[in-house]
């Protein structure tokens, strides 16, 4: 199983939206680094969503339900299924994960204008521990 980091502006598609509508096609993905990572994924990984703009935080985790097929907004693009988990204990802020020497090579940092990016299976520990922390 891998593991991602998937970002959406809460005004525009939300963690409580993903929870209402129990799953949404991810799409509208329109840079070629993040189209390669969608293509990447395969059903059962999980993925951090991030709310970006407003909260810069990771505020739940989605599992991927279907691999990528063409952006049904524009074939030449992909998609795939996401689902929610679970959200997080508490959310983690772009603020405490910059904080922490021990994810500062990770792609939400050193990338932060991609959409959609890896994450290290060590990096999505500490991003859970980070959560659970007062």
């Amino acid at each position: 199983m891998a593991f991602w980091l998937m970002k959406s502006e809460p005004e525009s598609y939300s963690w409580s939206d993903l929870v209402r509508d129990g799953g949404t096609e991810w799409d509208g993905v329109r840079n070629n680094a993040a189209r390669l990572h969608l293509k990447a994924m395969r059903p059962g990984d999980e993925a951090f969503l991030y709310h970006s703009m407003s909260d810069k935080a990771v505020v739940g985790i989605m599992r991927i339900s279907r691999e990528a097929q063409p952006d049904p907004k524009d074939p030449d693009w992909v998609s795939v299924r996401v689902e929610p988990v679970k959200a997080l204990a508490r959310p983690v802020t772009l603020a405490e994960i910059k904080a922490e020497p021990r994810l500062s090579k990770m792609e939400l940092i050193r990338q932060s204008r991609l959409s959609v990016a890896p994450v290290r299976p060590e990096e999505w520990k500490l991003v859970l521990e980070l959560a659970r922390a007062p």
